[in-house]
């Protein structure tokens, strides 16, 4: 099995979101081969990593004013109470939430996260890591 499902082309060029992206694909690719009794924990780790991560993107968003804050943070959201919504002890059910992840991942990144990116380079990437210093 592949060690992890991030691609080169995954990258925005914006280390905060690149580093933290690829760490999440990582646990996705480690999730995907957890036995079932280990499968819950190993998603609830997830869960916190992804609302971590919404949490730095959407902080940022505040940061610069960014316009499409609402929308962006309504995807999040939704993923968000997807996973929240799944029935504890229901296996089959978090591995098939699981497995829709990357396919949404991939769309975010391509789509939100890369209007982001290039919001956050036009106001300047010295935004992103003064976020990153106050928050990190």
């Amino acid at each position: 099995m592949e060690s992890t499902l991030w691609r080169a082309e995954m990258a925005l060029g914006i280390p905060l979101f690149d580093e933290a992206h690829q760490a999440l694909a990582e646990q996705l690719a480690v999730l995907q081969a957890t036995p079932d009794a280990e499968f819950e924990a190993g998603l609830a780790e997830l869960v916190g990593a992804l609302e971590e991560d919404f949490r730095v993107e959407e902080g940022l968003m505040e940061a610069i004013d960014y316009p499409a804050l609402r929308s962006h943070r309504e995807q999040h959201a939704r993923v968000l109470a997807t996973l929240h919504g799944l029935a504890p002890g229901d296996i089959a059910a978090g591995r098939k939430a699981a497995g829709l992840i990357l396919p949404w991942f991939e769309l975010h990144l391509a789509t939100a996260d890369t209007a982001l990116a290039m919001a956050l380079q036009l106001a300047g990437q010295s935004k992103a890591e003064q976020y990153a210093g106050q928050h990190g």
